[in-house]
């Protein structure tokens, strides 16, 4: 035997197993139904203004700290996003989404 190769132990009836249980669900004697749920995936988000930081904040009537708190971001962080001195991105430009379109969701989820 070559140094690549190394053995492994063949368990035939689990393989054949495997694939009697792929077949019957590629022609569709065994739906998966219960394990495949499909959800709509959203277009990214691109970039939120201050102002619109601030409403948000001010809509949910929420100090600074609170929002910040809300959304898990330092104090600071929420601020700059309101003075425009940073940019939110990635998760947080979802969360602000979230607080804009359907506060209450994002404060129960909070709670």
């Amino acid at each position: 035997m070559s140094q690549n190769t190394k053995e492994f132990p063949l368990e035939a009836e689990e393989l054949l197993g495997a694939l009697r249980d792929a077949h019957a669900h590629a022609t569709g004697e065994r739906s998966q139904a219960g394990r495949v749920r499909r959800v709509p995936v959203p277009q990214p988000v691109h970039g939120i203004p201050p102002e619109t930081i601030r409403r948000i904040r001010r809509d949910l009537d929420m100090t600074q700290e609170e929002f910040a708190r809300l959304l898990n971001v330092p104090t600071v962080t929420a601020r700059s996003w309101e003075s425009g001195t940073r940019n939110p991105s990635g998760a947080a430009l979802r969360l602000l989404q979230i607080a804009r379109t359907h506060p209450e969701a994002l404060v129960a989820a909070a709670t």
